[in-house]
């Protein structure tokens, strides 16, 4: 019986140190061992989770950072940055121009989120209305030492926030790199007066006397071209492909590039005041109620405008096209300009201005005259003017914002459509003409 309950004894303790070896062994696994004691390694990839400013994004500050978010914890010290030269080299890349060239960033990339994202600041600010693209390289490890498969970059890349631009008498241009809030002087090379500018999708194109077209890359830095006479040039606008100038004795011409423009037939010797662009149908404006259409910039049709005071500007915004013109009468089209009705408007002030913005036609004219309308321009109610009596003769709008200009160089800016207006910076006592937003 003792011996039994011995070879018992024995027999337990022997199942406790082999449990305890399992259990030892066991513990001792790393997260790669299983159960059946494999072992296994991390072989998987990492992927760019995210990044930001992300892809298509627009309207990004000159000042903010770039940050890229990886699938797992990365090895930081394989997560690399140019901080020394504008050569593309480092892990992370920030370029303008197809990686021609890159941004030299102020320092290392920082990490946070346990080793998964990465943020970097440029070492300057970047330039306004320019479009950058992020690139990761296959530099980069997890911290098992797996690199990406391949080479991540963004496909469209995201555009820094824009400009606004006025232009006005004696080669007056004045620029704003902060929403219209304040606005500085450019240099035109000219002392010819200025009379309208537009932005075709990298580069603005200004008109004025006699037969003057400028056009810059950042509103900023001015080349002249030539329009092959010395007609003054009045209105311009830029859809599609092509740019639309009309001015003095009906001219009208037309561009590709803004470099060679080519005349075209208006069918009128009556001056042409303002151009503009909607559901593929150009719309000019002119002296004695005068309005054609055409959908190509180049082929134009008469049409009926129903008053006969001089246009100043034309405008277009949810499917309608808005004319305004002298004695307040104001004009609107539903059909693509082929017919014109009055919209009501109790203000009997010359009218110099048009523009749309966020479901909202605001119009400006003389003896500070604002003003608004909220129903597709149908009718239009006066909104109250810092600038007292003064003459206001431009509008423009952008990134929520819009902006007018007086004859005496007062800039007034409303972020709320129109409702109200405050005064903006202006660097200038001098007439503007025309202002308009880099998108």
């Amino acid at each position: 019986m003792k011996k039994g309950l011995f070879i018992l004894l024995i027999f337990c303790f022997s199942l406790t140190i082999i449990s305890c070896g399992d259990d030892k062994e066991e513990y001792s696994a790393t997260g790669t061992t299983t159960t059946d004691n494999t072992t296994t390694t991390d072989t998987t990839a990492p992927t760019v989770s995210s990044i930001s400013p992300s892809n298509n994004q627009s309207w990004i500050s000159i000042t903010d950072n770039i940050s890229v978010t990886f699938s797992e914890a990365m090895d930081n010290t394989s997560v690399t940055s140019n901080t020394s030269s504008t050569t593309c080299s480092g892990a992370i890349q920030l370029s303008s121009d197809n990686f021609s060239s890159c941004i030299q960033m102020s320092s290392s990339p920082s990490s946070s989120n346990s080793e998964k994202t990465f943020t970097i600041d440029p070492s300057d600010n970047l330039t306004y209305f320019t479009t950058y693209k992020i690139r990761v390289t296959t530099g980069v490890k997890d911290s098992a030492g797996n690199t990406l498969v391949s080479q991540y970059e963004t496909s469209n890349g995201f555009k820094t926030l824009g400009v606004f631009v006025a232009v006005g008498n004696s080669g007056n241009i004045v620029i704003s790199t902060d929403n219209g809030s304040s606005f500085d002087n450019s240099t035109s090379g000219t002392s010819n007066d200025f009379s309208g500018i537009t932005y075709d999708n990298g580069s603005f194109t200004a008109v004025g006397y006699p037969g003057m077209i400028l056009t810059s890359s950042d509103g900023i830095t001015w080349t002249s071209r030539g329009s092959g006479n010395n007609i003054y040039r009045i209105g311009v606008t830029y859809a599609n492909g092509t740019l639309v100038a009309v001015g003095s004795g009906g001219s009208i011409i037309s561009s590709s590039d803004g470099i060679t423009w080519t005349s075209r037939t208006s069918g009128t010797s009556t001056d042409l005041r303002g151009v503009g662009y909607g559901n593929n149908t150009f719309v000019a404006v002119g002296g004695n109620g005068i309005i054609f259409t055409s959908s190509d910039g180049i082929n134009w049709t008469s049409r009926t405008s129903g008053i006969s005071t001089h246009f100043s500007r034309v405008t277009f915004g949810n499917d309608t096209f808005v004319a305004v013109a002298n004695s307040g009468k104001i004009v609107r089209s539903t059909d693509n300009g082929s017919s014109w009705g009055n919209a009501t408007n109790s203000n009997g002030n010359h009218l110099t201005g048009v523009f749309f913005g966020n479901d909202t036609f605001i119009a400006v004219g003389t003896s500070g005259t604002i003003l608004r309308s909220t129903n597709n321009g149908s009718s239009f109610s006066s909104v109250t003017s810092p600038t007292g009596n003064t003459n206001i003769t431009a509008i423009g709008f952008g990134n929520n914002n819009f902006i007018v200009g007086s004859t005496s160089g007062n800039i007034l800016i409303s972020t709320d459509n129109g409702s109200s207006w405050d005064n903006a910076t202006s660097p200038t006592t001098i007439h503007l003409a025309d202002i308009i937003f880099s998108e």
